[in-house]
């Protein structure tokens, strides 16, 4: 399987409900570098997994529209713990529902999985995997 990575981050809010998130509970900020895995079996005809400059501008894209929020206050987060594992599940499913509008072009088609890993620090991060 080939792959390609691209990186980019975020700067959310967010707060947390439950008590297994202790002091996480109180709103506090978050900082996340964005890795987004693409891989293939076969390299397409120009022997690449995918453009990474459009995989780089289609990730700014997408982590663009949780960048700098207080996602307490986001209507498609209402009542939802916006935890790092949810986090990367989002950003991958706006991903891929933008490679399959053709957003990466047609040779992106031959994609055949999406990692997203969202690091919230030097020791932690957490991934979400799907099939495209």
């Amino acid at each position: 399987m080939f792959s390609i990575t691209v990186r980019d981050h975020i700067m959310i809010a967010h707060s947390f409900r439950g008590e297994v998130f202790g002091p996480a509970q109180r709103l506090h900020g978050a900082t996340f570098l964005v890795d987004a895995t693409f891989r293939r079996a076969e390299l397409d005809d120009d022997n690449i997994v995918v453009d990474i400059g459009l995989a780089t501008q289609e990730l700014g894209a997408v982590v663009s529209e949780l960048n700098y929020r207080n996602l307490d206050n986001e209507p498609a987060f209402a009542d939802t713990n916006t935890s790092t594992e949810f986090l990367a599940k989002v950003i991958a499913d706006r991903l891929a529902e933008r490679i399959h509008k053709g957003a990466l072009g047609e040779n992106a088609k031959g994609i055949a999985n999406l990692t997203v890993t969202l690091h919230e620090s030097h020791i932690a991060w957490a991934s979400y995997e799907r099939a495209l």
